[in-house]
């Protein structure tokens, strides 16, 4: 049955592969700037992905092998969670590996090396690894302790099945565009070192991830998680001597503080109120993901859960000190004493390609083999989270909308292929969008913010406090309103609200706590309303049901969403 169900996944990834390549290879309207169609491929280079690439997928299906399951588990579960198995030192390698991808490590260098932001403005790699450590710190142990199986599952027990669904929207976009970004970094990356066409390498490194996910779900992707990890931490660490002793490096000290605007920033009072904003959506942002609360959800206990967010959070922000290295060298080579451009002199800012500096950096200032380790730790870091993001996506889904709300009664094997489809069409997906949107990093960004502003004062007036699903109608509609008022410069969007101080003002953070604000506020007063009977509870469209004490996340009968992902009767 296992090699069956291999084949039939590999046939269609395969199919998957080679539709994507087609279309986009005869759109002739597509293009990237920096291709040059006369170029050549780098063959050794190639070579060396081949055998990183092989490898991944045969530890990912090895894990799927392993892990198979026995007789009377449930399928489906099994893919989601495991076994609820999940040791610390794997936890920590899967959740450390999660977050740090190809946007974590290589916007990194480019924001170092950006003379605009450099060290003051380069927050997301520290921010979002602090947030894995504030979400062991408040939320991880008592999610594991309410056995869920989604990030979502609390929110559907104390909301409704429909409202939870609602709430998939913004926790669907995030994944997704998250998932397009680094598929993008990773293009960009091959396309400078080894010389492959950014389409054919983001539509291959999507249909091996997608291989070994579907096979084996949660287990193959933790596994392959310590491989692309330990790849990582060996190809970024040997990079950086290498970069640091070359003769067209400088001094970065002496550069720290350069005219143009040294790799450290520059510092005004002027945009702190921004500063702090972008700082708390970040960390308190970078928590309502369901790509680390599945982590969460599959440790062998709470205090697991909670110890392997403070241990992947540490090692996270670890990881980004190569990528600010490399950044801050690359702010110090005089480029004529490199082959970059024919050694014309011109920087990688000059010809407009800031945004590829650590690919640039491995390809010009290290030994070729060198580099190729360096490629591999990109593409691991790379594959390490868009394996996590789609199983997290197609999860959510599975659980969630298809069970929760359309099909209750559907069969555990009719589950189980529900989220391989949706984990392949996620990939679809996110892989269009890689290769036809040029602003994908910016709209994951912005998705950042609405995860800030619209998730996080649900998920935590669900866990500390008691709402109900009309303060939470209510919070979604003012926080929506309230952010999209403060415009969006990098889309250009203008502002329709003005907020006293201007773009100083930090509007996130008081839309988002608007957004709590009205969800706590208004979920009081209407209990109130139903319970005194002002209102008869006839009247109550969201079933809360006031009256006998309300919802509650607790896993109760008429509260479980279906009986194939239950824990057991006890739960």
């Amino acid at each position: 049955m296992f090699k069956k169900c291999l084949a039939k996944c590999i046939i269609l990834l395969l199919d998957f592969i080679l539709a994507i390549v087609l279309s986009f290879c005869s759109n002739t309207s597509y293009y990237i700037s920096s291709v040059d169609s006369t170029m050549t491929v780098n063959v050794p280079g190639l070579v060396s992905i081949v055998i990183f690439y092989l490898a991944i997928l045969a530890i990912g299906i090895w894990a799927a092998w392993k892990n198979r399951n026995k007789k009377g588990e449930k399928a489906s579960r099994t893919i989601l969670i495991g076994r609820r198995d999940l040791g610390l030192l794997l936890g920590s390698f899967t959740m450390t590996a999660s977050w740090v991808g190809g946007g974590f490590i290589n916007g990194t260098a480019e924001s170092i090396y950006d003379p605009q932001s450099g060290l003051v403005w380069t927050l997301a790699p520290f921010c979002y690894s602090l947030s894995v450590i504030v979400t062991g710190l408040l939320f991880a142990k008592k999610m594991r302790e309410g056995n869920y199986l989604t990030m979502l599952d609390p929110f559907q027990r104390k909301f409704g099945k429909r409202m939870g669904g609602v709430l998939y929207l913004p926790a669907l976009m995030g994944e997704i565009m998250y998932c397009a970004a680094i598929l993008s970094a990773l293009g960009g990356t091959l396309l400078v070192i080894v010389e492959i066409d950014f389409r054919i390498a983001v539509v291959i490194s999507t249909g091996i991830a997608l291989t070994y996910t579907v096979v084996g779900g949660f287990y193959s992707v933790a596994y392959t998680d310590v491989v692309q990890l330990c790849s990582l931490f060996v190809g970024m660490w040997l990079s950086v001597p290498f970069v640091l002793t070359n003769d067209a490096v400088g001094s970065i000290s002496d550069t720290a503080y350069s005219g143009d605007g040294g790799w450290l920033g520059t510092w005004s009072w002027s945009f702190t109120g921004s500063w702090i904003d972008t700082i708390l959506v970040m960390v308190f942002g970078g928590i309502p993901w369901q790509i680390m609360f599945q982590r969460v959800l599959s440790a062998e206990s709470p205090n697991c859960a909670r110890s392997i967010c403070l241990i992947g959070g540490s090692c996270a922000a670890l990881m980004a000190i190569p990528s600010v290295l490399i950044g801050a060298s690359a702010k110090s080579t005089n480029w004529t004493m490199t082959d970059y451009m024919n050694g014309t002199g011109l920087s990688p800012a000059d010809a407009g390609q800031s945004a590829m500096i650590l690919p640039i950096v491995l390809q010009y200032l290290t030994p070729t083999a060198i580099a190729f380790v360096g490629l591999g730790a990109i593409s691991a870091a790379v594959m390490s989270s868009v394996d996590a993001t789609l199983l997290s996506a197609a999860s959510m889904f599975t659980k969630n909308v298809y069970n929760g709300i359309f099909r209750e009664s559907a069969s555990d094997n009719e589950l189980l292929w529900i989220m391989r489809i949706s984990v392949v069409i996620c990939g679809i997906v996110a892989t269009v969008l890689a290769l036809s949107i040029q602003s994908v990093y910016i709209l994951w960004f912005l998705c950042s913010d609405f995860v800030y502003v619209l998730l996080f004062p649900q998920l935590l007036s669900v866990i500390y406090f008691d709402p109900n699903s009309y303060g939470s109608i209510g919070g979604l509609i003012i926080g929506a309103i309230l952010r999209t008022g403060g415009g969006e410069v990098l889309l250009n969007w203008a502002p329709f609200i003005h907020y006293i101080g201007g773009d100083n003002f930090p509007f996130k953070t008081f839309s988002m706590i608007m957004s709590l604000t009205t969800l706590n506020g208004l979920s009081y007063i209407v209990k109130i309303i139903f319970q005194r009977g002002i209102i008869p509870e006839k009247y109550d469209i969201f079933h809360s049901k006031f009256t006998s004490g309300g919802r509650t996340i607790e896993a109760k009968k008429e509260y479980e969403i279906k009986p194939y992902f239950s824990e057991t009767a006890s739960n």
